[in-house]
């Protein structure tokens, strides 16, 4: 089980937000490229960016955080010895050449939300361009997909549009529970169990996580095909402390 750390990203800062809610920011910090140092050295092993303005408006909005980020990471991982670490990134992404440009510039994997529902075609064809390095973000509450920064709910049931995009080729799943991002109230593993069960491609759990006793639920629940946590608020307040919960979950992953 790896535990990812957030970095959202909204007019260049690093911030959290409240379910979505662009008018509940909390900025965490000015410089993100030193956030995500600040993470790597607590031991993370995989970043996950958001570019916030950008899903609002649809297209890129933070690019130039999103470089200072991957330069900072490469240069930790060369420092290090380290391969790779792979950096993930959502939020107004709805046409191929933005993906192009966003894998060119570094990152590994780009995360498709709201153009996935609205446009399948679309995530069909960056699929069939990019194998192996687009993920689909689901955002649900009771089940429903939401699109547009949640502010909009659809009609589709999260797992029978898992099972579609899954037949696409998507590399994984970033499943968030609405309901619960950024409220610290747990992590709805039922839910998240389910859509596991329900594909063979790995789900990453989002939305929710509080403490150490969140991420050794996840743990006992990491063989239905739950590969990775993200976490946001937890970490950034203190409630969770990155580098013993992720020594945790290596302990947990080596008894199974």
């Amino acid at each position: 089980m790896l535990l990812i750390p957030a970095i959202d990203l909204k007019d260049g800062h690093c911030v959290r937000l409240k379910q979505g809610d662009m008018d509940q920011a909390t900025v965490f910090s000015e410089d993100p490229a030193e956030m995500a140092l600040h993470w790597l050295q607590q031991g993370a092993r995989r970043l996950h960016l958001v570019d916030l303005n950008g899903a609002f408006a649809g297209k890129p909005k933070n690019e130039s955080a999103v470089k200072a980020i991957i330069k900072m990471v490469q240069q930790y991982a060369e420092d290090n010895d380290i391969d790779e670490i792979p950096i993930q990134l959502g939020g107004g992404i709805r046409d191929l050449d933005t993906i192009d440009r966003y894998l060119n510039n570094g990152l590994s994997y780009i995360i498709i939300g709201t153009a996935a529902v609205k446009s399948p075609g679309f995530l069909h064809d960056a699929c069939s361009a990019f194998p192996g390095q687009v993920i689909v973000g689901l955002d649900a509450k009771d089940g429903k997909v939401a699109t547009d920064g949640w502010s909009k709910l659809s009609g589709h049931e999260v797992i029978d549009l898992a099972k579609k995009f899954e037949g696409y080729g998507v590399e994984s799943i970033v499943y968030t529970d609405i309901g619960r991002d950024g409220m610290m109230g747990g992590v709805n593993i039922e839910a998240t169990v389910r859509l596991a069960q329900a594909v063979s491609i790995p789900i990453i759990a989002s939305g929710g996580v509080h403490n150490l006793a969140d991420v050794e639920a996840l743990c006992a629940v990491q063989d239905e095909g739950i590969e990775a946590v993200i976490c946001g608020r937890s970490i950034y307040e203190g409630t969770l402390d990155l580098l013993t919960a992720q020594t945790r979950a290596d302990e947990l992953s080596e008894f199974e």
